[in-house]
């Protein structure tokens, strides 16, 4: 069973339910903007900087066997565009629903004497700590899953040139001229031979050129 331990009440993320009393039915609403925890993102790709306001609306529904937390976070994320690696901005709305249960009933909200700690269907549950829920986990999670695998600054971005790493929004006439790689070869070879050694390639005998204008 996998419990809350030692909830902090002061944690912005950490929320008391005990207005709830247990009541199926009994709802209560939320609006909290709080700071961003660490990691809550795609490392070294994207994600929501720690310590930036994240705007989340909540909705806290009491059933038998625990509480149904619903709600969505709003918050900025930042990372970099993956085609021509300039930095980019994004809003982000992640949704979620989450259920937490009492530690002291089953999945049926039916009383149960001792909670089965070493079950294995209690390993992925989450749970009611003295009337308190953490939802850090729960919003990293919805954070992660809403945010793109591969962010682009704009859906037709060019990207960067291959030859020579020029971002191609910013030059968008750039090209290379074509050249033939068997000729760039020769060119190559030719600049690197001396006089003597061109005539030879090209047919002619050494110094002619020096004879006829004596």
């Amino acid at each position: 069973m996998v419990l809350n331990a030692r909830l902090d009440h002061r944690n912005p993320l950490v929320f008391d339910t005990h207005e709830l009393g247990r009541r199926p039915g009994a709802l209560q609403r939320l609006t909290r903007t709080v700071d961003a925890p660490k990691d809550f993102g795609i490392q070294g790709v994207i994600g929501v900087p720690e310590g930036a306001p994240m705007e989340l609306d909540l909705r806290l529904e009491s059933v038998m066997e625990g509480v149904l937390v619903t709600g969505t976070a709003r918050a900025k994320a930042k990372g970099e565009c993956v085609r021509c690696l300039e930095p980019l901005e994004q809003q982000l709305a992640a949704d979620f629903q989450e259920m937490f249960s009492y530690p002291d009933a089953d999945d049926r909200g039916r009383p149960v004497a001792e909670p089965a700690d070493d079950a294995e269907e209690d390993e992925d549950r989450l749970f009611v700590e003295d009337g308190l829920i953490g939802l850090e986990p729960v919003l990293r999670d919805a954070v992660v899953l809403a945010l793109p695998m591969q962010p682009v600054c704009q859906e037709d971005c060019p990207g960067l040139c291959s030859e020579c790493g020029v971002r191609l929004a910013d030059d968008p006439d750039h090209h290379h001229d074509a050249v033939d790689i068997r000729w760039a070869a020769l060119q190559g070879l030719a600049g690197s031979l001396g006089d003597g050694e061109k005539d030879e390639m090209s047919g002619a005998e050494p110094g002619v050129d020096e004879k006829q204008e004596k």
